[in-house]
């Protein structure tokens, strides 16, 4: 199991205090707002910062922080394009059947009580998530990840049960 996740993502300077705009990855803000201090990955490197203030946007799932020590729209450009990373306790909470992606990746994916293959991610689609399926011949497939075509997932049994062997083929 990932013990470390991306919560956010920072984006562009807002303002001329140095604060930006922070785009929470899971949608949800709440745990974020609670954060006193945060550790950026900017590039391979992680720096922590103390969240001097921080404000909703009008852009849901977005929050403006200003981090202390960046006091000018030019220092807080230098961090676009970094990412909020932190413990699994500071990550969004799940709500009944939902999962971190990171803990799907990897699951062998059973069919018919047969080991087909394993979830290497979770992408986002135009109607909604796909399951990358990586087959044992090697090939890979996207699935729609719904309950209609998954069924028991176990993130402790390493296993997600595929309902429908179909929609594998081409």
């Amino acid at each position: 199991m990932t013990d470390t996740f991306i919560l956010a993502a920072i984006g562009a300077p807002f303002g001329l205090k140095g604060a930006v705009r922070v785009k929470s990855l899971s949608g949800e803000t709440a745990h974020i707002k609670q954060l006193d201090n945060v550790t950026l990955r900017i590039n391979n490197d992680e720096k922590t910062f103390k969240i001097e203030n921080c404000a909703v946007s009008d852009d849901p799932g977005t929050l403006l922080i200003k981090f202390s020590g960046i006091d000018s729209p030019e220092e807080a450009k230098k961090l676009g394009g970094s990412f909020i990373v932190a413990p699994r306790s500071q990550a969004a909470p799940l709500e009944k059947d939902e999962f971190y992606i990171e803990d799907l990746k990897g699951l062998r994916v059973l069919c018919a009580n047969t080991e087909i293959g394993s979830i290497t991610d979770i992408l986002e689609g135009g109607g909604g998530d796909l399951a990358e399926i990586k087959l044992v011949s090697g090939e890979k497939r996207l699935v729609p990840f719904r309950k209609e075509f998954f069924g028991d997932i176990s993130i402790a049994g390493g296993f997600i049960v595929l309902l429908e062997g179909w929609i594998l083929e081409q």
